[in-house]
């Protein structure tokens, strides 16, 4: 099972700077993530995913 930690790496989303910035935004996502299926959560994410991507790039991200 993967964590949510682990989904924004896949996504290049740098986890720690987007829990610093948004803790209420990164708590509730981590835990909506936790009652689904990644799939379905990326789905139901989408253009959001986008957007904090952008914001919270992950610049080295393990291969």
């Amino acid at each position: 099972m993967m964590t949510f930690e682990e989904y924004c790496i896949k996504k290049k989303i740098n986890s720690e700077a987007f829990r610093a910035q948004e803790p209420e935004r990164w708590l509730e996502w981590k835990l909506q993530f936790e009652q689904m299926h990644p799939n379905s959560f990326t789905e139901q994410k989408k253009f959001l995913i986008n957007e904090t991507r952008r914001t919270y790039l992950l610049v080295n991200t393990p291969e």
